[in-house]
């Protein structure tokens, strides 16, 4: 499927999929080990073979979206999104928060945020310690009272044993009602590595699309991948532990074993 490409600047980029739809769903790069190059990547085929044109923004470095280019690149996609009855949107980390900065230009309706943060300003929120790039980050370019789509609904997923990724949805809900809180205990950061291990992200999409959008459903579908994850049941041994319930902490490893047993069997 052909990319038409409706901002290219030298710090943003975003590429437009199956651009004739009605309605639109948008992407946004998460934080890359790696930064300094755009990405190269296809569209959603989940979505734009139900009817949905997709587009993908990214930064050329971690700078949360917040650049020289950040203005120019809300005034795009306000203009962009007139075009289209529907915007919905999902995003990871980095990318969650980038989807919240730009959901008014976006018009945005609804969002899957996955571990996102609500902001990277130094002492702004508790127990997150992203000092090198808060150094860089403009807090009033990134303030999403001010950026923000307040009645965008959705969910937002998190893990509440991660302390900093608990802080952030925390704070995003009180901006952000419509959102649900939709918590995935030893899902990671992103909070869906256990859905992902699982299958794939396709049954989010579907909810995003379809609906109904949910936390219970959700909530649901990670407790149904848990059962065979072992990222889950290896976090699970480790927080028991570190909270003191030994006894939790020895069946999770004994679960875990009984996992790799079955994998090795089955090869």
């Amino acid at each position: 499927m052909q990319e038409t490409r409706v901002f290219d600047g030298e710090k943003l980029r975003a590429s437009l999929y199956n651009p004739q739809a009605g309605r639109l769903f948008v992407t946004f790069r998460q934080r890359v080990a790696v930064a300094g190059e755009f990405e190269d990547r296809g569209p959603v085929k989940n979505m734009t073979g139900h009817g949905y044109a997709h587009l993908h923004i990214q930064p050329r470095n971690n700078d949360w979206y917040i650049n020289s280019e950040t203005k120019a690149l809300s005034r795009s996609l306000k203009d962009l999104a007139k075009g289209y009855d529907d915007v919905s949107a999902m995003g990871f980390s980095m990318g969650g928060y980038g989807a919240l900065r730009f959901s008014a230009a976006l018009q945005l309706k609804r969002l899957i945020a996955v571990s996102p943060q609500y902001t990277i300003a130094a002492g702004a929120v508790p127990h997150d310690r992203r000092r090198k790039e808060a150094a860089a980050f403009d807090a009033a370019l990134g303030d999403l009272i001010r950026y923000g789509n307040h009645g965008v609904q959705g969910v937002v997923l998190f893990d509440p044993f991660r302390k900093m990724d608990l802080s952030h949805a925390l704070f995003i809900q009180a901006v952000f009602p419509d959102l649900q809180l939709c918590r995935l205990s030893c899902g990671g950061h992103p909070a869906s590595q256990v859905i992902r291990e699982g299958g794939s992200f396709w049954d989010l999409q579907s909810m995003l699309r379809d609906g109904p959008l949910a936390a219970g459903r959700v909530l649901a579908l990670h407790r149904e991948r848990r059962r065979r994850s072992q990222t889950y049941w290896q976090k699970l041994a480790r927080v028991a532990r570190q909270r003191g319930k030994p006894l939790l902490g020895a069946a999770a490893d004994a679960r875990l074993e009984r996992l790799a047993a079955e994998q090795k069997k089955g090869q």
